[in-house]
């Protein structure tokens, strides 16, 4: 008789998303972000960002190298028409609307075009809940 082996479980269901910060800080290797990830990965749950956070994160002080890396593990989702559509309708949904709740909200779109359940690491927990609502959980960072 051969010793039973330990299989690993399937990939649990579900998304992680980051906005600006939450890329930041992994790139920056904040504890608590990297031990999230980490997990994420060890569970095979993807992690995405939206294409708008690149613009929003990246400057001319940030490590480069680092910012490449870290994407090299990610999945850069593209703000398509529909996301941008749909942020649009996140927007006005919340009673928000110009440049400085853009972003969020085409993360929030992305997000919520995620396979769910869906959990967005952010720094700013109450402008993602606003719009996205019930979509998603939040997880400050």
């Amino acid at each position: 008789m051969t010793p039973s082996k330990k299989q690993r479980p399937g990939p649990l269901p579900g998304t992680f998303v980051l906005d600006s910060e939450g890329l930041s800080k992994a790139v920056a290797h904040d504890d608590a972000v990297v031990d999230l990830l980490a997990a994420a990965h060890r569970h095979d749950i993807p992690v995405v960002i939206s294409s708008a956070t690149l613009v929003e994160a990246i400057h001319p002080k940030i490590n480069r190298r680092a910012v490449d890396w870290r994407l090299s593990m990610l999945s850069v989702e593209p703000v398509t028409e529909q996301v941008a559509l749909d942020a649009t309708e996140l927007l006005a949904d919340a009673g928000k609307h110009g440049h400085s709740h853009a972003i969020d909200a085409m993360v929030c779109a992305t997000a919520i075009a995620s396979p769910k359940p869906v959990r967005v690491l952010t720094s700013d927990p109450d402008d993602i809940t606003a719009l996205a609502g019930e979509h998603v959980s939040v997880i400050a960072v």
